[in-house]
């Protein structure tokens, strides 16, 4: 019995690690968050590379989603601690607007890897999701990730990665994006069948000018530079 249990989880660790080395080079076919959805709202997706990706829209999401994502590897805990100690402030933290300690790393494996938590099974996803992020971290480097989170994260109603975002809002390739426009498709990130674009709703209009002013703050850093530059 403790032969076949051994066998088990050294299949599960071999096949995760095969399948995380294959979507280094590849986007995943799907996902089971896409496949939900593609039963409600459809699915509209077209997966674009780096270089076709805006540098706007990946600026956006740093600034909105994880400033301190070229510093971290894969957890911010200066942000878990503000989490857990709301109370207790700490000015070196770089807090994402958004005011959650997920990383983008964390919600790339979460994305890419499992499927989006309800209000009990998050907890069961969060030991995998940590597997996960310290994997992705390491086989695939900080560049992979912030394209794969791009292009895996839901953006709109039924819309799954940033130029599907664009065709559907803008009618244009998410490589042409706005600094305005990028920071109007991340401001619905928290609920993006919610918190739309255009039409804008209260709360992207309200919340897209402060991703722009921290664009602003964030894009001279050497190491944002070193990383979108790429």
């Amino acid at each position: 019995m403790l032969k076949k249990i051994r066998r088990f989880f050294l299949t599960l660790f071999l096949s995760s690690l095969v399948y995380v080395l294959i979507t280094k080079f590849i986007e995943p076919p799907i996902t089971v968050t896409q496949i939900t959805n593609a039963f409600g709202l459809g699915l509209k997706r077209d997966y674009v590379s780096w270089n076709n990706m805006s540098y706007n829209i990946k600026l956006a999401a740093l600034a909105s989603e994880d400033q301190s994502f070229t510093d971290h590897m894969g957890f911010d805990w200066d942000a878990i601690e503000k989490s857990l100690h709301p109370k207790k402030k700490n000015k070196k933290s770089k807090i994402p607007l958004g005011g959650g300690a997920s990383t983008i790393s964390q919600q790339t494996a979460k994305n890419v890897f499992l499927w989006q938590g309800g209000r009990y099974d998050k907890y069961i996803r969060k030991i995998p999701e940590i597997y996960f992020t310290f994997l992705i971290e390491i086989i695939w480097g900080k560049q992979r990730i912030l394209e794969a989170y791009l292009n895996v994260i839901e953006t709109g109603p039924g819309c799954f990665g940033v130029e599907a975002a664009a065709q559907h809002y803008f009618h244009k390739s998410a490589k042409n994006l706005t600094r305005a426009e990028a920071a109007m498709i991340v401001a619905g990130f928290p609920n993006p069948k919610k918190f739309t674009a255009n039409p804008m709703t209260g709360r992207v209009a309200w919340r897209y000018p402060q991703i722009l002013r921290e664009m602003n703050n964030i894009e001279t850093d050497e190491d944002v530079v070193a990383l979108l530059k790429k």
